[in-house]
């Protein structure tokens, strides 16, 4: 009995899993999470030639984007190193979809 009870929840486990439960529905838990812009370290200004943003995992940045609006976030990458689209994050629409974030691993873990 207690075996069939431990396989029914390993199976749920693994249902929820492929299903993406344990992301949030736009898929953005897995590069952090949006914040207040209080709790920023630092800012980045995103301007027309601005290609690529290094951060840390870790960090909180909030990025001013080049028509005035802000947004803040936290970088908490399921991997120590990561790169992806900056659009990913973003408010839809509001940063040019060809700017990467490049995330390094946090410098406390080294």
């Amino acid at each position: 009995m207690f075996n069939a009870l431990r396989m029914a929840a390993l199976t749920a486990a693994l249902a929820a899993a492929s299903t993406g439960a344990f992301a949030s529905t736009n898929g953005t838990a897995v590069y952090g999470k949006a914040v207040a812009s209080a709790n920023a370290q630092r800012t980045v200004t995103l301007t027309a030639a601005t290609a690529g943003v290094n951060v840390d995992n870790g960090d909180t940045v909030e990025f001013k984007t080049a028509s005035g609006e802000r947004f803040t976030w936290h970088f908490d990458t399921l991997t120590g190193e990561s790169a992806f689209h900056l659009a990913k994050i973003a408010p839809a629409g509001s940063v040019d979809p060809k700017v990467v974030v490049y995330v390094g691993a946090n410098p406390l873990y080294r």
